[in-house]
């Protein structure tokens, strides 16, 4: 496994165990607390990332597969640097669409977990393997990885628009998606411009 998708992966499990031991003060000061909350710091714009549901192993388990099975495709791709700082791009543009729309329905709890980074590493992966094909249970057939990654993003649009799965931050998700997004017309149009 590459070196940063390893330590990424590491530094997750590791925080994990330590919430096992004592959750509250983890979760008070590196948990994404909404704005109007007091709790707010701005090292959360990152640390979130790195927290996950102490009760949930299925929380942290599926995040953490997601990254050794795509991050290390798109480490290899992009080399270690490179793929940590769109990671990172991603965690913090899911933080800030979170907390626009925690402003916005008055949302006091506190968000945690690598999805938003996780969902921007789905769409780099599509992006740039899009005919790579992925087994998807319970789906019987294997799909494009572009078709998973769109079908996927529409599904969390529709839940965080119809609010139908309450405690999951689809906005969050839909962040990462676009900082990912972004982060990617960035460096292309940087590219074009240099040349």
């Amino acid at each position: 496994m590459p070196r940063a998708t390893r330590t990424l992966i590491l530094i997750n499990v590791a925080v994990f165990l330590l919430e096992q031991v004592d959750p509250g003060d983890l979760l008070r000061l590196f948990a994404l607390w909404p704005l109007h909350s007091g709790a707010f710091r701005v090292w959360q714009l990152v640390t979130y990332s790195f927290l996950h549901d102490p009760r949930n192993l299925t929380h942290i388990f599926f995040n953490m597969f997601a990254l050794y099975m795509f991050g290390r495709s798109l480490e290899q791709y992009w080399g270690a640097r490179r793929f940590v700082i769109y990671y990172l791009v991603c965690v913090v543009a899911a933080a800030l669409t979170q907390l626009a729309v925690q402003q916005v329905g008055g949302v006091q709890e506190e968000t945690l977990g690598a999805s938003g980074g996780i969902f921007g590493v789905l769409l780099a992966f599509a992006w740039y393997f899009p005919r790579q094909r992925l087994f998807i249970i319970p789906i019987p057939i294997p799909i494009p990885a572009w078709l998973f990654v769109t079908v996927y993003a529409l599904v969390e649009l529709f839940f965080g628009v119809t609010g139908r799965e309450q405690g999951v931050a689809h906005f969050a998700h839909l962040g990462g998606l676009l900082g990912g997004a972004l982060c990617i017309l960035y460096w292309r149009a940087r590219r074009r411009f240099a040349s």
